[in-house]
């Protein structure tokens, strides 16, 4: 009778071996290939233990260096009001603190930003202008989530990068049987078993292509890692209650990894981080999916005319270019090349030679490598780089200012005058009115806002207009400065229905003359007509809140000469 039992033991750990076996991932190949010297290998979009993430930020760094990586960008959720830490090398790996915004439409990251001087959220496109015009590199990330919330939605804003791949996103259509698959396997192969829920994410690749057509636009792979699955909802990286301390931070990042292209390394972590930033930003990146195959070395280049040009590089050759790239990988490759979004070359082998025929248009050039049995219909890639871009530079689109022949009006109601507008324990005060002579006249609004946390608080400067005034005008005029750079919030309000309609600006100490289109703002309320209602708006706002502001915020901010104005007929 034991031996029986033993017998029926042995056969059902047999049967789950042989299933287990089944489902579990092929092992990564090695290609016996070398890595250029000139390649830093590492992992961007990562969170710690200051936001939602599970570990602190040096055993995030001691994780990467037991998966051989040499950087590690922490992307923290923050508003950027935080001063950054400096680069430092922990472990023999180089750490970069930059940030993950919450904007109202999808989450930016932020690299290489200094303390900013404000909150930086609200509208997508004015984080995307802060991040610029503050000198960071920024990113949308997890633009295609399956969550809505957290998905990109504001492509015409000039982004500088997106992440063509998100592993936090990957996992999260997947179904059920699939994430049950991985829990089991992962013991075993874990960055294998990582990857195998990848899939092709066809529409971010589509929309990158799209606009690399137009201007220079970088592609990443972020990690989003967390080292935690929550298991409220969706099972929330964030959620500290009850969690899953998988996948580690390790096996994320033995999983896929950045090549960033540097010119040298000193060992010194401030110039390091510099280089490390500067080849991203060229666009001297790819990635490449270290749970198929490793090492994974790329040669990509174009050379017409005289000059030679790599991935991220403009190649503005009005003669014939000559498209090179090899993966030197062994057996069982595919290189394919795609122009503006087409696969227009392919190969069966390690090396791909390309004619691009002189013209007047510009190409986009970019490459993705398959292995033979990569997984997914369509296949998975393991590498894909940036584009090259070859022939003339796309036009640059300029904001033409308006003409000076305009027409304004003047917008104060008669008998009206400058009002203030608070919210609970915050304080409003009008100051240094001056009526002398103006039709409009200037007012200065001092301000402290509650100091509790976050609760929609806000001061604001009230000018009220004759209703209807603005209807057949096409923007706004005015002069603003403030005691130190902070954006302020222009509205529109709706007397009878409370609705308002907003634009933000940036004011400082230099007094600035602004100009606010109307077809620029839009509805506080998301299912409002994005269409600003101008007969029914009786008063414009400039509001100071939390969502630039922090709790506690003073100051002062001055406002003068408020009209509509329209481009004259000629």
């Amino acid at each position: 009778m034991r031996r029986r039992g033993l017998l029926i033991a042995t056969g059902v750990a047999l049967a789950l071996a042989l299933l287990l076996a089944s489902v579990l991932p092929p092992p990564a190949r090695e290609t016996g290939a070398m890595e250029d010297a000139r390649v830093m290998r590492g992992v961007l979009h990562v969170h710690s233990l200051r936001s939602d993430g599970a570990g602190t930020v040096d055993g995030i760094a001691r994780a990467a260096a037991r998966a051989g990586l040499q950087f590690v960008i922490v992307t923290d959720h923050g508003d950027g009001t935080r001063a950054p830490l400096p680069p430092r090398y922990i472990d023999g790996v180089l750490c970069l603190d930059a940030v993950e915004i919450s904007t109202e439409g999808g989450h930016y990251l932020a690299l290489g930003l200094p303390q900013a001087p404000y909150r930086l959220a609200g509208e997508p496109r004015d984080v995307v202008d802060d991040v610029r015009r503050l000198g960071g590199l920024g990113i949308v990330a997890h633009a295609a989530s399956p969550k809505a919330e957290l998905r990109w939605r504001e492509w015409t804003a000039p982004i500088d990068g997106l992440e063509w791949l998100n592993a936090d996103s990957e996992w999260r259509d997947e179904p059920r049987g699939h994430v049950v698959r991985a829990l089991l396997t992962y013991w075993l192969r874990s960055p294998e078993t990582i990857a195998s829920l990848f899939d092709r994410p066809a529409s971010v690749l589509a929309r990158w292509d799209a606009l690399a057509e137009r201007r220079r636009v970088i592609g990443v792979a972020g990690q989003d890692a967390h080292a935690r699955i929550g298991a409220r909802g969706n099972w929330e990286p964030g959620d500290r209650d009850i969690s899953l301390r998988l996948p580690s931070y390790e096996a994320a990042f033995r999983a896929f990894a950045l090549r960033v292209g540097v010119e040298r390394r000193t060992g010194d972590a401030g110039a390091d981080a510099a280089r490390l930033l500067a080849g991203m930003r060229a666009g001297h990146v790819y990635t490449a999916i270290d749970a198929f195959a490793r090492p994974a070395p790329v040669m990509f280049t174009a050379t017409g005319g005289g000059s030679r040009a790599v991935m991220g590089d403009e190649l503005p050759s009005t003669s014939d270019v000559l498209i090179e790239a090899a993966v030197p990988a062994g057996r069982g490759v595919v290189l394919q090349l795609i122009r503006d979004g087409r696969a227009v070359s392919a190969a069966d082998g390690n090396t791909l030679r390309y004619v691009h025929q002189a013209s007047g248009r510009r190409a986009v050039y970019r490459l993705e490598a398959f292995l033979e049995d990569a997984p997914g219909t369509p296949a998975f890639p393991w590498i894909v780089t940036n584009p090259i871009y070859v022939g003339p530079p796309s036009p640059v689109v300029r904001v033409v200012p308006p003409p000076a022949t305009a027409e304004t009006r003047d917008l104060l109601a008669p008998g009206a005058g400058w009002a203030v507008e608070h919210s609970g324990d915050s304080r409003a005060d009008l100051v240094d009115v001056n009526d002398t002579g103006l039709t409009v006249p200037s007012a200065t609004l001092e301000f402290e806002l509650d100091r509790r946390a976050p609760h929609g608080q806000y001061a604001a400067l009230r000018l009220p207009v004759v209703r209807g005034a603005l209807a057949s005008w096409s923007r706004l005029r005015f002069e603003a400065r403030a005691d130190r750079e902070m954006r302020v919030s222009v509205q529109l309000r709706d007397p009878q229905s409370g609705r308002r309609w907003i634009r933000s600006v940036v004011v400082g100490p230099q007094p600035r003359e602004i100009l606010v289109a109307f077809a620029d703002m839009t509805p506080v309320e998301s299912t409002l007509d994005r269409k600003v209602r101008l007969d029914t708006v009786d008063s414009i706002l400039f509001v100071v809140d939390t969502t630039h502001s922090l709790p506690g915020a003073a100051g002062r901010v001055m406002i003068r000469d408020v009209r509509a104005q329209r481009n004259a007929p000629r």
